[in-house]
């Protein structure tokens, strides 16, 4: 097997997803082709949650209210996300990114494709603190809303947002935002915060700084890494990238003799079967949609479709339209047996959770077995490692494939900073850092914490707690 440059295969697939976007508004039940003409808006969109840590919950506008959420669950319009101890984020289609810390609670009140291609998407923070990373991403419109505010964010800005009931902090990351006060329009810059009077029709307050939050670590580091896929998408003139730097980070393209080009995710073994693990989600008007655990398991799950190649074992090939909710026709084709997990023919009934959990192998993950060693695992394809942050995996997964196991050093660290509003934050256990190799000098070394999230803990990207060793023999 030889593997392909990765910087090439993901511009070319890139291209090829950019033929699909409008495609993909006619390929979801969930809108009909009478909605669309009538009103020249789509509500198919294609927005995910893209990274869950901890104790998060999502209410997907099927009558269930709020249900325990896992990635990669798509977001429809009228979704309600609410995080406890934990965090989480939401990818939109350009690479645009809504993170929310603990504590806190969104809802999306409008998510619409028009009918120039474009999007329409509305966010209301109810409460806690959020953050918005937008791409430079021409005619789409994002409205930020919250209490009697609605901001309309230009392309390219990146702001936090901390709401309390007396009132909100806006600070400008980047970008420059317009705010409509009682005495007119105010244009405020970047590394600027406006404080909002909930309780009345007061002036915003700006202030010439930004107060540091624990989990601005976390959120730097998440939105650089959707930054360098926004990048390699407009490598091929396409404005779309569904999920290309997680397939990127943990798996290859690679030419294998019979049958082509194919992209495999690293730690995978010719044993491996993609549909092994998952769940089936139950959305409203549209059935059941298949979700992979898999931190790449996105863009592989909705477009393409996987091939059996003898020896080698399952691949993922593009081609074809993008697939919405109604994503099980992707699940492809091949000669491994039990491989296509059975779609539920009925929705839940009263009482049952929307989401139906498939298992038709062990669940195998990677994961530090201590706070000083992370032990990458066969066939976890990924599972359990976090992303962006260990470097370069393939000779681990070359070494993994063939030994069953690999390991590296890693330390762990926290944030020296304190809250938004600079005290610490009650109760709570500033998010750690994993980082590969060994910790420097002026590195504080963190108690070996087994993968816990702490009071209102933040277990993120490169903002990552040491995730759990799974129990038993490696396999």
């Amino acid at each position: 097997m030889k593997t392909i440059s990765a910087h090439l295969a993901t511009a070319g697939l890139s291209a090829l997803l950019l033929t699909t976007a409008i495609s993909a508004q006619n390929t979801d039940g969930a809108a009909t082709q009478s909605q669309v003409s009538q009103s020249q808006v789509s509500k198919v969109r294609i927005v995910r949650l893209s990274e869950v840590k901890g104790a998060v919950l999502l209410d997907r506008n099927n009558g269930r209210g709020l249900e325990t959420a896992i990635a990669n669950l798509p977001v429809v319009e009228a979704s309600r996300l609410q995080t406890g101890n934990g965090v989480a984020e939401v990818e939109f289609e350009d690479n645009s990114t809504l993170r929310l810390a603990p504590d806190s609670e969104v809802e999306f009140p409008q998510l619409e494709r028009l009918a120039t291609g474009s999007t329409a998407s509305s966010v209301h923070l109810i409460k806690g603190m959020a953050y918005v990373s937008l791409v430079n991403t021409r005619g789409n419109e994002f409205n930020l809303l919250f209490g009697q505010q609605k901001l309309q964010l230009p392309p390219s800005s990146h702001i936090r947002l901390q709401l309390d009931d007396a009132e909100a902090k806006l600070a400008v990351l980047d970008g420059t935002l317009r705010i409509d006060g009682p005495t007119g329009p105010m244009d405020v810059s970047k590394k600027k915060t406006v404080t909002f009077n909930m309780a009345g029709q007061a002036q915003p307050q700006i202030a010439k700084e930004i107060a540091p939050d624990e989990y601005d670590s976390w959120d730097q580091q998440a939105a650089g890494y959707h930054a360098r896929t926004a990048s390699m998408g407009a490598m091929s003139s396409s404005p779309y990238a569904y999920g290309l730097a997680d397939m990127g980070y943990y798996g290859s393209f690679m030419d294998i003799g019979g049958c082509g080009s194919m992209w495999r995710p690293y730690f995978a073994s010719a044993a491996w079967d993609p549909y092994s693990n998952g769940a089936w989600a139950w959305y409203q008007g549209a059935g059941y949609s298949w979700v992979s655990p898999y931190p790449w398991g996105w863009t592989p799950y909705h477009f393409g479709s996987w091939s059996y190649c003898n020896g080698a074992g399952w691949g993922w090939m593009p081609g074809g339209s993008w697939y919405g909710l109604n994503n099980s026709i992707a699940m492809g084709s091949g000669n491994a047996p039990g491989h296509i997990p059975l779609r539920p023919s009925a929705p839940p009934g009263a009482g049952q959770s929307t989401l139906m959990a498939v298992n038709l192998k062990p669940l195998v993950q990677s994961g530090a077995a201590s706070n000083s060693s992370f032990v990458f695992r066969r066939d976890s394809a990924g599972l359990g490692v976090p992303r962006d942050s260990l470097g370069k995996l393939d000779k681990f997964s070359q070494h993994a494939i063939g030994q069953g196991t690999a390991s590296t050093p890693i330390y762990v660290s926290a944030p020296q900073t304190a809250g938004a509003n600079g005290r610490p934050t009650s109760g709570a256990i500033a998010p750690t850092s994993l980082h590969r190799g060994n910790a420097p000098a002026s590195t504080s070394q963190m108690p070996d914490q087994g993968g816990s999230m702490g009071s209102r803990g933040g277990n993120t990207s490169s903002s990552h707690q040491a995730p759990a060793p799974m129990p038993g023999r490696p396999r």
